[in-house]
Order: structure tokens, then sequence, then C-alpha cells
């Protein structure tokens, strides 16, 4: 059920000089910037510069532009085809046509004419085919302001207390085992830095489940396997660490996703109407399409490893059953499918799409029998949230400031007990949605309170630790570079009654507690 005025029903949100530091016992509790301690005891303190990451990409592309001028035509083809494709070697050709022989220039204009009329053949029902590749990334990253954050991805290892992020400079960082390095003052934190030649405009990250070593980077021309170590003391991992995937016309990879239990890895691009199941051991993808929809932006397995979601650049999208294959398709009427999250058991799909503020939900049968997989999908998706912009009066009824909070939907996180949802909204909002959300008998989803950040911050991208046990914990990349952390304590709506006082007393113990887990910047 759907309320014109979801936010009126929000606690009143945080001014300016606030921010929001945790939650306890339901209620998101702020503080004045100035007594706020930003540091959660046993995490990284995570701040990247702004300006340092593009002095840097700015000199190495520099340092490129003479790099390439040395190399010798065939070099020059095959680096334009792992960067553009077929179209980039033959561009490489024709520009450079007095250094080849006139039938292999004469040959390369006409495939470069073709390849352009076809391309704006079908690029006339698909838009975004016209697009750069940066402009591609830029537009599907499910971080908000991709070209500009400092942070273009971030990701969580689905066991171990890890996350790795991928800066300006098309570096990768890790950050692993910090809780046990942070109780020995001995030891210093070793941050393993990523970086691989191919490596650039990096659109997304994700770790293989069962592994503790394998991460899978999603870039502008291929998918770079990286395997890094827990036990190694190199910072800079060698080219011998990280397996190359390509496939041709497969590439930006915008989006990456492991199956549950790690075997099968699912990537997309939005100029590929094919996904890509990638066996990564034997270096062998198997192509899964459907015509229609221009490509595939978005690919997220559910938790239960049963289903498949994927959206294309169209206003299509398909769930997929994965014992055979087969999948069911959703047509929307306010534009592509813009970002989307599981609940913990696989059976109910939330979704948000590009052109309206309205978070919708569709469920799905569980399945009892393996050997009968099936899909039952509700045939409609129920609008469960109106997220339109709204005007809250920010503090008590007598203040007269206010600020605006909503809007259309970037990115949604929902945490692994199904009790916490976050949204950031596309633009320049301040502020970041939280719900209260139960899953049974049937799903409902509740105000619980708005986040904010340091004065001038605006929220990038979120997503919940996965393994975390006293609750949830939501990080937030903002804009400013800075990663927060959002301990949120509660009671969880499984809780029986008999237990609840029980359950009281432990959330106001852990508010004691909250309130000396950070250290003062």
């Amino acid at each position: 059920m759907t309320s014109a005025s979801i936010f009126r029903s929000f606690p009143p949100p945080p001014g300016k000089g606030q921010i929001t530091v945790f939650e306890q016992i339901g209620e998101l509790n702020h503080v004045p910037q100035e007594q706020a301690k930003l540091k959660l005891q046993g995490y990284p303190d995570v701040s990247v510069n702004k300006d340092s990451t593009r002095n840097l990409t700015q000199r190495e592309n520099a340092k490129s532009a003479f790099l390439l001028h040395d190399e010798t035509m065939s070099k020059r083809v095959y680096h334009a085809w792992q960067d553009m494709g077929i179209s980039g070697a033959l561009e490489e050709i024709v520009n450079d046509s007095d250094q080849v022989p006139n039938w292999i220039s004469s040959v390369a204009q006409k495939l470069l004419v073709l390849s352009r009329w076809t391309g704006s053949l079908h690029g006339s029902f698909f838009p975004h085919l016209a697009l750069s590749n940066e402009d591609i990334v830029s537009r599907y990253s499910r971080v908000v302001h991709w070209t500009t954050s400092p942070i273009k991805a971030f990701s969580w290892h689905p066991h171990t207390l890890k996350f790795s992020y991928a800066l300006q400079d098309d570096t990768v960082r890790v950050h692993a085992n910090f809780t046990e390095l942070a109780s020995s003052l001995k030891h210093t934190e070793l941050v393993p830095i990523l970086k691989h030649k191919l490596q650039k405009n990096i659109a997304c990250l994700d770790w293989q489940p069962n592994s503790s070593s394998v991460l899978a980077v999603g870039c502008q021309s291929c998918i770079l396997i990286w395997h890094v170590e827990p036990t190694s003391l190199a910072t800079r991992p060698s080219s011998s660490s990280v397996q190359v995937l390509q496939e041709s016309g497969h590439s930006p990879v915008t989006s990456l996703s492991w199956s549950p239990d790690g075997r099968i890895l699912m990537s997309a691009s939005p100029v590929d109407t094919a996904m890509m199941a990638w066996d990564v051991a034997l270096e062998t993808c198997t192509p899964l399409r459907r015509f229609g929809g221009g490509g595939v932006s978005l690919v997220s397995w559910s938790p239960d490893g049963s289903k498949l979601f994927s959206a294309t650049p169209s206003n299509v999208f398909r769930v997929w059953e994965t014992r055979t294959w087969n999948c069911e398709k959703w047509s929307t009427s306010t534009g592509p499918c813009k970002t989307a999250c599981w609940s913990p058991k696989g059976n109910i799909l939330l979704f948000a799409t590009e052109n309206h503020p309205v978070i919708y939900s569709l469920t799905f049968s569980e399945v009892s029998d393996e050997k009968k997989p099936v899909i039952f999908g509700s045939q409609t998706a129920m609008a469960t949230v109106d997220l339109s912009e709204t005007d809250l009066q920010i503090g008590d009824s007598s203040s007269v400031n206010s600020c605006r909070v909503g809007g259309l939907i970037q990115h949604m996180s929902w945490d692994s007990h199904g009790e916490r949802l976050a949204v950031v909204f596309q633009g320049n909002c301040d502020y970041i949605a939280v719900f209260r959300t139960k899953l049974y008998p049937l799903l409902e989803v509740t105000p619980c309170g708005v986040v904010k950040g340091l004065d001038g911050e605006t929220a990038e991208f979120v997503q919940f630790q996965p393994n975390y046990s006293k609750g949830a914990l939501l990080i937030v990349v903002w804009s400013s570079g800075r990663v927060g952390y959002l301990p949120m304590h509660f009671i969880s709506s499984s809780t029986s009654v008999s237990s609840l006082e029980d359950e009281i007393k432990f959330q106001q113990h852990q508010h004691t507690f909250s309130s000396g887990i950070y250290s003062t910047t």
C-alpha cells in the first residue's frame, strides 16, 4: 500500500550541523558534528582525498599519451580493440592509414562505415548504444555520481570481515582482518592495492562466496579476477595474481553477481543482449540470451540461489529460474529498472525504476521441491512505498527550517536479516531514507528515519555488512570520499513477546556500549 506522504510519518530529520551516528531501540540518533566520534572501533578509517586521486589520474593519462605514440601500429590496434572493441581497432587503422597497405585501409574504412550505420540504426531504438563506454558506465553504475565520486565502487565480502573499493585512479584497495589488527598495537593494517593495465572505468566489484581471496572487478573491456591471499604481506599483488575474462561484444561490464555457492559468476553489459555465466576456473562462459531490451544492465542472484534478476536498459526485466534457466518477463510503464534487492529467503523482490519515485515489490512462491523448479512470480508488481519529494520540518513544531527528502531512487540495500532497508536518491539529496521491514505474514515497510552525513556531504552508495551479528551495520560512501559506519541495534520483528523485556534490557546495555565505540577523529 502506497502513501503519497510517506515521509510525513518520519521523525524530524537532523538539520545543519548535525550528523547521524547510530540507531538504538528503533530510533536514529543525531548529534552535533563537533561532538561526533566518527571512527567505529575495530573498523578502518577510510577517507579518500578527492584531489589526490584526480591528480594521479591526470598524470597517468598524460604519461600514457606519450607512451602510446611510441608503440607500433599493431600494438596500438590491439590496445584499441581491448579498450573499445572492433570499432576502436578499425578507427585506429583508418586514423593511421599511412602506416598500413592501401587495401587494408580501404577495407577498414568500409567496415567502419558499415559498423557505424548499423550502430546508428540500432541506436535509434536503444539510445544508450550511442554513448561512450564511460558514459554507459556512469549511467548504469549504482554510485550516484560515478564520474566525480572519489570512490567508484564498493563491496563487502559475504562471509569474512573484509571489503574493497575502487578509486578514480582505477586502483582497488582491500581492507581485511582489521578487527584483529586493531587489537594489536604492534601491527598496522596492510592494504593491498590492485592495479592492472586493463583495469579502467571500474563499474562494479563482487567477492566470491566460500572463498576468502577471490574478487571480481567489472571494467571497461573485461572482467578481472584477483586472488588476494589474506596471509600475503604484499601491498602490490603482481599480475600473476589476476585472471582476465573477456568476451567479444560484452563490454563495458556494469554488473557482476556470484551465485551463493560461488560456482558461477554472472556478468552483464548494457550493449550485449546476453548475460554471461562464467566458469572462472576454466575461464569459459555460457551466454544466456533473450531478445528484447537492448542489453542487460543489472544482475542479482537471490540469496537462496534459486532465482536470478536481470534488468535491461529498456522497460523490460526478467527473473530467471536457475536450474533449467527458464525466465519470466515483466514490463514497466515508468522507465528502465534502476535498482533491485532480494529478501533473505529470495521470495520477495523490491525494485525501483528510473523515472518514478516508488518502490515496487514482487512476491514468489518459496521452492518446496528442488526437483521441480518454478518461478511462480506475481503477475503484477505492487507499489509498496511512494518516495516522492517532500519538504520536512527540521526539529520541533516551532522550527521554521525545512529540508527536502526523497525523489527518484538510485540504489537500495536490504540487510541480510530482512529488518532494515536503506534508500539512496538520485541527484544531490543530503539524506538517506531508512525503513523498518517485516516479511511475515505479509511484507510491511514502515519509516525508521533519515540519515545525514557531515554538512556538504551527499550519499553516493550504501551497503549493509552481510555478516553483522549485532543487528545491522550500514556503510555509506559519502561524496567527500569518507566511508561512514552506521551501527543499527534494534529489536527483531521476529522476537517473541516473552523475550521482549530481555531484549529491551540488552538494547539499553548496547546503548551504553554504542556511545563509547567511536574514537574521536
